[in-house]
């Protein structure tokens, strides 16, 4: 059974499918409509979702980029710190060592001191015993060297 009364070829609908069709468009028609509007209330909600996660993630970007600043700063002032007890540091060394350099010198200069005067006093202290037994051992060198008993004469120191 055709449509329209006139033959147009091909193109005349035959009703059975025309009726079909139509039963099967409203029917995927219906499906859709139910279908589509919570399809897109999913896609809605996840498009809030990662909205929202996009705007956490760009307030923890901006949180990490001021804490890394925070950080980058309190290293700065700590190695600026380092610096300056490094310094201290050197220069307490600096006048140690030129304390320790001075005490040095001091006790050097002072047992120099103490050696030249014990060397003198032990040189008059020998020269004063040899002087005494200067006679006595001329005579047993002569004594030796002549063959013959010589006396020792002591005389008095000047």
């Amino acid at each position: 059974m055709d449509l329209l009364p006139m033959d147009i070829g091909p193109l005349n609908p035959v009703v059975g499918e025309l009726v079909v069709a139509a039963v099967l468009f409203a029917l995927v028609f219906l499906f859709f409509v139910r279908l589509v509007p919570r399809i897109q209330r999913v896609l809605d909600e996840r498009e809030a979702v990662t909205k929202g996660t996009e705007a956490e993630a760009e307030v923890l970007r901006e949180q990490a980029r001021i804490k890394r600043a925070e950080v980058a700063q309190t290293l700065a002032e700590a190695r600026h710190e380092a610096a300056r007890i490094r310094q201290r540091a050197v220069e307490k060394g600096t006048a140690l060592i030129a304390e320790a350099r001075t005490d040095g010198r001091r006790e050097y200069t002072t047992l120099l001191t103490e050696g030249h005067a014990r060397l003198a006093a032990d040189r008059a202290r020998a020269e004063a015993e040899l002087h005494d037994h200067v006679t006595e051992l001329a005579a047993n060198l002569a004594t030796r060297i002549l063959g013959e008993h010589v006396e020792a004469k002591v005389q008095p120191r000047p």
